[in-house]
């Protein structure tokens, strides 16, 4: 997915994140699965808090890549009960890829059971640069 989505093509909607090193600045990049929902467009951390989140969460903004065509944003991060819906519609689109990584938690848990994996999964609301 990675390699088809750096030139160019989107495999459901995958993009490469871009965001600033926080200790080096330097670009670094990490595909992604956005989710879009409600109209709008989100960014779930399967993983957990990983580099990416951590570099995200110290630069305030990134890019979002495909190919060469780059969307600058901004983002709103979730609290936790906000999170079940979204972690629900990202489980239900991309749990093929990413459906380990939950422990066994799917598409049909209940509220209370994704309200209480939620802290362990931040998701951000990405507020592209060139939408007000």
């Amino acid at each position: 997915m990675a390699w088809l989505t750096r030139r160019g093509m989107s495999v459901r909607g995958s993009r490469v994140l871009a965001v600033r090193g926080r200790t080096s600045g330097e670009w670094r990049t990490t595909p992604v699965n956005p989710l879009t929902y409600g109209g709008e467009l989100y960014l779930v951390a399967p993983r957990g808090v990983t580099q990416w989140v951590r570099n995200l969460r110290a630069a305030g903004d990134g890019e979002l890549r495909l190919g060469k065509r780059a969307e600058a944003f901004t983002y709103v991060e979730l609290p936790d009960d906000e999170k079940p819906d979204l972690l629900r519609a990202y489980l239900r689109t991309w749990k093929m890829e990413v459906g380990v990584f939950f422990d066994g938690v799917g598409p049909d848990a209940s509220d209370e059971e994704l309200r209480r994996i939620a802290p362990g999964y931040p998701v951000f609301r990405v507020v592209l640069a060139d939408a007000s």
